[in-house]
């Protein structure tokens, strides 16, 4: 699995976690310092509340997954069970070390976590295989080590990554014993020694009694606590009106099922799932109505995907009485997923979202049989089978897993369905996308620059052939602390000039929830289907725009793209970008001859009386720009410049993408 894009924005997230663009949906508006605020409040979860003393199971009561051989017998197969243990052996040779206060300094001194995050992620993934082998196989081989993994784990002072101690009062730099703070690594800790705690704790108390209180003590002391009497950022500071990023449900995912198995004071269990309950409600109410998400598919993971595991354990843990499936909104919410999918692997990245990426077909499988979503659940399905990855997909969401390997048989048996869908239109997210008969998929979209995990890039649009990419969205590099830093924008990926954007007059787009679409339109009939908006007021004053009006329609006979505009002066300057991972041929003036990666063809046509176009190669140095080769399996990045030779005050511009 590609696991580049879960690491959570930093400092930019603190930022926008707490503002969102106004949609043009309806909603309760809630204004602050920084902007307006659309939520909608469904609080769909709130009429539960009241009813969790009468349905909830008690902790004794509760047995979601068998915790012995036979009862894993008669869930898994024979096959999926010897992948367990093949995984719990690997880890048995496993050192826990301790992470020396070396790696945290590292990330202050140079901005790269990964060094700490390896060491940090790699105990609690052996972890987790050593105690799912333990309960699957139940012969005592890997108790010794379980119990030497949860020590190791235990003794840290420090359980999130290092990149997220600004959450802490003395800020960034070692972490204050003192000042324990929740991030998503901490909560996704404590799940997984709950999970220990559960699976594996008749065994460990044998080998000493002191273990399981060992493991309330921490987990109420980094978790339990600290979740009590913060109001994080992340949550939305005490406030009820404003808009929560993916953080919120990830980290609620976590701390619930921390609760639900380790918290034996009913007052306080109680106290946590309601919190749990509140959060999550909240992260829904401020979706728009099309149920997209901003942050692009990849993240939706971390979103949508996480909003899903915390229902599933509600449901599981009231013995069905809280079931809130089939609302319109978490059926968009779900749906969202097969909607951005263009082919294969790619999905429509737009933000810090990858363009290639694997999601998890068990989720998706499981997530659409509750919805009653057939075209969901087939296509879960069909990754599941074209993409086989193991025994898991995520390795954040243990709980997830958990359920997962539970639909395992019924998912694998259930018919398949490569979901492309011909139109989507997300009117809140305002993303297109459009494929056509003869293989040609384009996707638009307008938004802000100010929304979360942003990139400025209002009014980019991507085209791919045959299921290949041709004009793509760059996606985000590598997470270094210069990515959530004032220098974001320095990075070139995230940029407008590196992306399929004018820069006019020598200005590319800023960042900022003022700098957004207007005037966005989207028109589909039986012919075609167009997004059109107003793009000039994504870039600043000094460009000189009255209005810059950019159409992406598909039809039958393929992509056009067209750009009219209205300037204050004559235009100075102007440059249009194309981003390819191509090899692009333009030695003939009026066309560039893009060939994709299975060697196909394809043509963009544009006026070489008003253009001339150059190709450059990007190059890739900085440590950032590791992840870009990544998302493109190390294919060159290129850009087609063109550059205009007709300026005036007033024009139109077009470029057009037949079918090949």
């Amino acid at each position: 699995m590609k696991c580049f894009y879960y690491l959570p924005a930093v400092s930019l997230f603190v930022l926008t976690v707490l503002h969102s663009a106004a949609q043009t949906t309806g909603g309760l508006a809630a204004q602050d310092a920084m902007g307006t605020v659309q939520i909608t409040p469904r609080n769909l979860l709130q009429p539960y509340t009241s009813q969790l003393s009468q349905s909830l199971l008690s902790g004794e009561g509760w047995k979601p997954f068998p915790q012995s051989p036979e009862g894993w017998a008669t869930l898994l197969p024979d096959s999926v069970r010897r992948k367990i243990i093949k995984a719990g052996e690997a880890g048995l040779t496993y050192e826990f070390r301790e992470i020396p206060m070396s790696l945290i300094l590292d990330y202050m001194h140079t901005g790269t976590r990964v060094h700490y995050e390896a060491l940090s992620f790699g105990k609690r993934g052996t972890l987790w295989d050593l105690v799912l082998a333990e309960s699957v196989e139940g012969k005592g081989r890997f108790t010794g080590k379980i119990l030497e993994g949860v020590w190791s784990i235990c003794e840290e002072t420090y359980w999130g990554s290092v990149a997220h101690l600004f959450l802490q009062k003395a800020g960034p730099g070692l972490p204050d014993v003192e000042d324990p703070t929740v991030d998503l690594f901490t909560a996704e800790t404590a799940a997984v020694l709950a999970w220990a705690d559960y699976f594996a704790g008749p065994v460990l108390e044998k080998l000493s009694p002191l273990i399981r209180p060992r493991i309330y003590y921490e987990v109420n002391r980094h978790v339990f606590a600290p979740m009590a009497g913060q109001k994080y950022g992340y949550l939305g500071g005490g406030r009820d009106d404003v808009k929560l990023n993916n953080w919120a449900p990830w980290v609620m995912s976590n701390y619930l099922t921390a609760v639900l198995l380790l918290e034996k004071d009913g007052a306080r269990r109680m106290e946590g799932v309601q919190r749990a309950m509140h959060y999550t409600d909240q992260y829904i109410n401020g979706l728009g109505e099309d149920g997209g998400c901003e942050e692009g598919p990849t993240y939706w993971t971390e979103g949508g995907a996480c909003v899903f595991d915390i229902l599933n354990l509600l449901h599981d843990a009231t013995g069905g009485k809280i079931n809130i499936y089939r609302q319109p909104i978490i059926q968009r919410m779900g749906a969202y997923i097969y909607k951005m999918h263009i082919a294969g692997k790619y999905y429509v990245n737009i933000a810090d979202a990858a363009p290639e990426f694997v999601p998890d077909g068990l989720l998706i499988y499981r997530f659409g049989e509750v919805m009653g979503d057939a075209m969901m659940s087939g296509f879960g399905s069909w990754v599941v089978r074209t993409y086989p990855v193991g025994v898991s997909y995520e390795q954040f969401h243990r709980t997830r897993t958990l359920y997962d390997l539970a639909a395992w048989s019924a998912c694998v048996s259930a018919p398949p369905l490569d979901a492309m869908v011909k139109d989507v239109w997300l009117e809140n997210v305002q993303v297109m996308t459009a494929r056509n008969d003869k293989g040609l998929f384009v996707a638009a979209h307008g938004g802000n620059n100010g929304e979360s995990h942003n990139h400025n890039d209002v009014g980019d649009f991507m085209v791919y052939a045959g299921g290949k990419p041709v004009i793509i969205d760059v996606g985000p590099g590598t997470y270094t602390a210069r990515t959530f830093s004032r220098g974001r924008y320095d990075l070139w990926f995230n940029t407008s000039p590196y992306h399929n954007l004018p820069v006019i007059n020598g200005q590319q787009q800023p960042e900022g929830l003022q700098y957004a679409a207007t005037a966005v339109s989207y028109k589909r009939d039986r012919k075609s289907s167009s997004l059109t908006m107003d793009i000039g007021k994504a870039y600043p004053m000094a460009a000189g725009i009255q209005s810059w009006v950019r159409e992406v329609s598909m039809a039958a006979g393929g992509v056009t793209v067209t750009d009219r505009y209205a300037m204050k002066t004559v235009l100075q300057s102007l440059t249009q970008s194309f981003m390819t991972v191509c090899m692009a041929d333009i030695s003939k003036p009026g066309v560039v001859v893009f060939e994709t990666e299975d060697h196909k063809k394809v043509s963009l046509y544009y006026d070489p009386t008003v253009w001339g176009a150059t190709l450059e190669k990007v190059e890739l140095g900085i440590p950032e720009e590791a992840g870009v080769r990544q998302h493109w399996d190390n294919r060159p990045v290129y850009r087609v410049l063109m550059t205009a030779k007709v300026l005036a005050a007033r024009g139109s511009l077009t470029w057009k993408i037949p079918n090949q």
